[in-house]
């Protein structure tokens, strides 16, 4: 989970945070020529902790989705505010999710490389969606998820962890 397309940065407006902090690091790790997955921020930003989300975690009954329900409603308050949406998105989950269920999601290999000098768009995720430097692909960008279906199975694997550390590994 890291950088941006369209939706600009979190932490300036050209980068995202994760891809920022450490711009040199991902550039190469994105072209070392190994498979990589993209979840940028015009992913995850799709799936946002509804109140209808939140009711249906809670709803499990457990310790775990009590202590969950508070920490994503007390977390979901920077985003209304910052975004004036309805909830907050739930980032990191996602490339659990991805891995889990590929099918809740959606994108295509494309360039990818990081600005790792400039001043102005330091960190940036320069993403090539339409081919127009001709460089090869390097990178699955995927800007599409199924929301529901994602928040459905962080809140099935959730369902399964009664206190115990092994049942929720099954």
């Amino acid at each position: 989970m890291g950088g941006s397309f369209a939706e600009g940065g979190n932490i300036t407006p050209a980068a995202e945070f994760n891809i920022y902090v450490v711009p040199e690091a991902a550039a190469r790790v994105f072209g070392c020529g190994a498979p990589i997955t993209m979840i940028p921020l015009d992913c995850t930003h799709q799936a946002r902790t509804t109140a209808a989300r939140l009711e249906k975690l809670r709803s499990l009954g457990t310790p775990l989705s009590e202590a969950f329900y508070h920490l994503l409603k007390f977390n979901k308050i920077f985003d209304e505010q910052k975004y004036g949406w309805e909830g907050g998105p739930l980032h990191d989950a996602t490339v659990v999710a991805y891995l889990l269920a590929p099918e809740l999601f959606g994108g295509r290999q494309v360039n990818v490389e990081i600005e790792c000098s400039s001043p102005l768009t330091l960190g940036m995720t320069v993403v090539d969606w339409w081919s127009v430097t001709g460089k090869p692909a390097n990178v699955k960008v995927l800007n599409q998820i199924n929301a529901g279906g994602y928040f459905d199975l962080v809140i099935e694997r959730l369902s399964r962890f009664n206190g115990q550390l092994t049942d929720a590994t099954s």
